[in-house]
């Protein structure tokens, strides 16, 4: 079967009792399980579906535990032949018989006693309307025509940027957002629509279409000799005007491969000849082999999707232009960043136009990485028997250390009277996929204060864990222990050890693993696949420019940037080219992102690289130049957002402004009726709420979480290093700092501003300030003590009616980091001394560094409680403030909808049903969020504007 028709397809597992005495076969149940769950044979776990009732009268319970996979394995073979299941009912469609084998499991209300160990295939039943439907949608495909790569010049003037300003949280003009109106691929943008559309636009539409110049050398031919032995060392040299790209060097090779791209971007052409010249590298001076020249205004136009250039032979000319011996296989056209080569090609916008060499090119091309998925590793340390210690004459102090590559956890200390120790603790950690580290349990003999002794250990590979993504017990196993006893310096022997251990162990895949700050988390997908959802949208970024940039860097006497920008979004992280020895640097770089969940946030970064020059050994740090925060429920869906997002970093100096990066962003929904079910689902997966973790333990797994994910990026080429990661995660923002409590104390004021207002008013009522309005009031309070049904209906309406109202109003641009928010305009230099203070600190003795840790560290929790409540008054108004305009909409709508329904109903019903909800038995109740609190939850506050 075509694995890319699966997401089409449903499996229906039918459960059905057989009675041999009446020879009679009674249904029991059903599951649906749709394609997008099925996940290959290396991420299958056996999940467990309750089964579906016929009827609501039906008495029947339980759950079928079944392991679906996809295979192409022939050694996997089906114990029941194809026949046997062509009676079983399917809702399929598919022009394929598609195989899925599910070895399932009893259900274990019902039968707990028998047990079913086969392994059953259903086959899909053909429906041809499925095939004629792709094969009407594939005639859709968009196409990139483009007549002439001036057509560029057909640009208008840019637009002035509109200056975005909200009353209430006012900041200075030089840090506010600005709109912009530019000019992108996909035409004119105004007001987040595009309306003067180009014809001719592709993919590419949310940057400016830049052109540039590729050469592609492959390899070259029967090169004459240069050296009196008659060897060889050619490079090709590719120039146009002041910008040359050279390639590596081969040794005593004549008939060297290369097979390397250059990109000259066209706005920096200086000439309308382009150089491929052969040179023979020399110690003193680098000899010259041939040359091959190419009018620029001869060469092709490619745009994709148009299948790559082929390269040609070219013969080679001497410097007075007559063919020589040797041929150069050379591929030249005009195209665009949608080019296949455009991310491993070398840039000319990406070097300095004096020197370009191959050494530094592979630190500033264009990447897109890929974090590892991670797992929760539980590990419950039962017991230990049969211990046997050094020393014969006491009984030993023993505890259970277990470790997972830098990660150690130790179990509490206790006496083992009877050479035997119970622990039952669990214990906590994070691996990455592929497992590269070993569980490692060690059992130690506390002999003295500061010496332990190993008594056994046993190492276990993590790919044996048995993994689960659900709730369900896990069978407890005995391991035996070994010791490891010195023979010499040199030398261990490994002896037999009669100790044993009992150990829980598994990988909880139904938690998300977080790796990022709580608030602005970008993905909140378990680790489990099967328990994956379908995306509801797409996200797609336009990385277009920056201007204004802080020179980070002195060179040649002059201040100067070498920049970058970094993506973050889920488990994709996309890094642009580095443009060199530029404070204005023009990226033009689109990528996409698929939504699954869109109460996430999209993090992106500037840095400044700091591997360039003679300076840029590896060990020197990139440094930060600054970030911006989208959050995905605030954007409507369709529309562009083109702005001008100001780069403000807080320093010890104050807050300061390092520029402005010009973003374009759109959100398009693949399923409207997904993204709205989405309100009423939990944030997290379920069983975060089945089996909650401590605080304390979800900063620890989030610190180890963070180096894994950290380490591993910074293994690719070129590395994404770890300052950048820990800079995009937000890895300090739960320490203590004075202005982030002043900041969140502001906003829980700010909250309820709104009830201290009321209440002033109600004050003045009271004293008869306006007697006009008392009289009003005293006549309205009067109604509704007469008929108290109109209490709530006026209320929604009231409420409805403020939403409507302010729809006029609504927030047009995503929010950013507000300074006057952040508390960051007049802040005291000794408060920002201590914000980029060590911790621990290291500007006092000793005893008051123990008093000052503790008390920064007890604030910080202060500080995110303050946080948190401000969070949840501020999800409060953005019920009616539009500022998630679906979110908004459904409140009002259900605000009109109960207006009416309660209208309708009488109120002592309403008020009786609600106290009997909330009094409801605890069997009726369940343990994850009820809709209303979901609801609630994935509202967006203003921690996206908190620096």
């Amino acid at each position: 079967s075509d694995p890319s028709n699966l997401h089409y397809l449903t499996l229906d597992a039918y459960v059905h009792c057989h009675t041999k005495a009446t020879n009679s076969t009674s249904f029991l149940g059903k599951v649906s399980l749709t394609g997008t769950s099925f996940v290959p044979y290396s991420d299958a776990i056996v999940l467990h579906y309750p089964l579906e009732k016929r009827g609501i009268f039906s008495r029947v319970r339980g759950e079928i535990g079944l392991k679906v996979y996809i295979t192409n394995d022939p050694n996997i073979k089906s114990s029941i032949p194809t026949p046997a299941v062509e009676s079983m009912p399917t809702n399929n469609s598919s022009s394929t018989h598609a195989e899925v084998r599910a070895p399932a499991s009893t259900m274990t209300n019902n039968f707990p006693n028998e047990k079913v160990d086969s392994r059953h295939t259903f086959h899909h039943l053909p429906n041809t309307s499925h095939h004629q439907h792709q094969q009407h949608s594939s005639g859709f495909a968009d196409t990139h025509y483009v007549t002439k790569y001036e057509a560029d010049a057909m640009k208008s003037e840019p637009q002035p940027m509109k200056l975005v300003r909200t009353a209430t949280s006012v900041q200075p003009v030089d840090f506010a957002l600005k709109e912009t109106s530019p000019y992108l691929g996909g035409g004119r943008v105004v007001g987040g629509r595009v309306v003067h559309k180009d014809k001719t636009a592709s993919t590419y539409d949310l940057v400016e279409r830049m052109y540039f110049l590729y050469v592609r050398v492959v390899k070259a031919r029967e090169l004459p000799a240069m050296d009196v032995t008659g060897s060889l060392d050619p490079f090709v040299e590719v120039r146009i005007g002041n910008y040359k790209g050279i390639t590596r060097h081969f040794d005593k090779n004549q008939s060297p491969e290369w097979n390397q791209v250059f990109a000259f971007s066209k706005d920096r052409m200086q000439a309308s000849v382009l150089d491929v010249v052969i040179k023979d590298k020399d110690l003193i001076k680098d000899d010259f082999v041939g040359i091959v020249r190419f009018d620029i205004n001869e060469v092709p136009l490619r745009v994709p999707p148009d299948s790559p250039l082929a390269p040609e032979w070219y013969r080679l000319e001497d410097k007075k232009g007559e063919k020589i011996k040797g041929e150069l296989m050379l591929a030249v056209w005009i195209g665009t960043q949608a080019d296949e080569a455009f991310s491993d090609a070398w840039h000319s916008d990406a070097a300095t136009p004096v020197d370009s060499t191959h050494a530094i090119s592979a630190v500033m091309r264009s990447k897109v990485y890929h974090a590892p998925r991670l797992w929760y590793v539980r590990v419950n340390v039962v017991e230990a028997q049969d211990l046997v210690p050094t020393e014969k004459n006491r009984f030993p102090d023993v505890y259970a250390k277990v470790q997972i590559g830098n990660q150690v956890l130790k179990t509490k200390t206790v006496p083992a009277r009877t050479l035997s120790a119970l622990w039952n603790e669990d214990l906590l950690f994070v691996a990455a996929e592929p497992f590269e580290d070993h569980l490692t349990i060690s059992v130690e003999d506390r002999v003295s204060p500061g010496k332990d002794e190993v008594i056994g250990r046993i190492i276990i590979p993590l790919n044996s864990v048995e993994r689960r993504a659900d709730d369900r017990i896990i069978h407890s196993r005995w391991f035996n222990l070994e010791k490891l006893v010195a023979i010499d310096v040199d030398q261990l022997k490994k002896e037999k050890f009669s100790s044993r251990i009992q150990l829980r162990l598994c990988l909880d895949g139904g938690y998300h693993v977080l790796d990022e700050s709580t608030h602005y988390s970008s993905d909140l997908r378990p680790t489990a696949k099967q328990l994956w959802k379908p995306p509801i949208g797409v996200l797609e970024l336009g990385v277009l420019n920056a201007v204004g940039l802080h020179p980070m860097k002195t060179r040649d006497g002059r201040g100067t940037s070498d920049t970058y920008c970094v993506a973050k979004y889920g488990h994709k992280w996309v890094r642009t080219r580095t443009i060199a020895d530029n404070l204005c640097p023009k990226y033009n770089e689109q990528y996409t992102w698929e939504v699954f969940d869109h109460a996430t946030v999209l993090t992106v970064g500037v840095f400044d690289n700091s591997q360039l020059g003679e300076k840029g050994n590896g060990s020197s740090k990139d440094l930060k130049i600054g970030k911006v925060r989208i959050r995905i429920s605030t954007l409507e869906t369709g529309r562009i957002y083109t702005h001008s997002y100001p780069l403000l970093v807080l320093h010890p100096t104050g807050v300061k402004k390092m520029g402005e990066l010009h973003l374009a962003i759109r959100f398009s929904c693949t399923s409207l009726a997904n993204m709205l079910y989405l309100y009423s689902r939990p944030l997290l997966p379920k069983m975060h709420y089945v089996r909650p973790f401590s605080v304390t333990q979800l900063d620890m797994l989030r610190h180890q979480a963070m180096n894994i994910v950290a380490a591993r990026l910074g293994r690719a080429e070129p590395p994404l290093r770890k300052e950048v990661v820990e800079y995009m995660s937000d890895v300090d923002s739960h320490l203590w700092s004075m202005r982030r409590s002043k900041a969140n104390f502001f906003r829980v004021m700010s909250v309820f501003s709104g009830v201290f207002a009321v209440g002033k008013w109600f004050g003045d009522i009271c004293m008869w300030r306006n007697p006009i309005t008392t009289a009003l009031v005293h006549v309205l309070f009067l109604m509704l003590v007469c008929f108290p049904e109109l209490i709530l209906p006026t209320v929604f309406l009231y409420m409805f009616l403020i939403g409507v109202w302010n729809f006029r109003y609504r927030p047009r641009y995503p929010p950013h980091m507000n300074t006057r928010i952040s508390q960051a305009e007049a802040v005291h230099p000794d408060e920002l001394d201590e914000e980029f203070d060590t911790f621990p600190t290291n500007r006092s003795p000793d005893l008051v560094r123990m008093r000052y840790d503790r008390l920064r560290s007890v604030a910080g929790r202060i500080q995110t409680v303050v946080g948190d409540l401000a969070s949840q008054g501020e999800r409060i108004q953005a019920l009616l403030s539009w500022r998630d305009p679906r979110a908004t909409s459904i409140f009002i709508t259900l605000c009109l909808l109960s207006a009416l329904v309660l209208y309708v109903t009488p109120f002592q019903a309403v008020a009786g049903l609600a106290g009997f909800y909330i009094m409801r038995h605890p069997r009726f109740r369940h343990r994850l969020p009820c809709t209303p609190v979901n609801f609630f939850r994935r509202l967006p506050a203003r921690t996206d504007c908190m620096l």
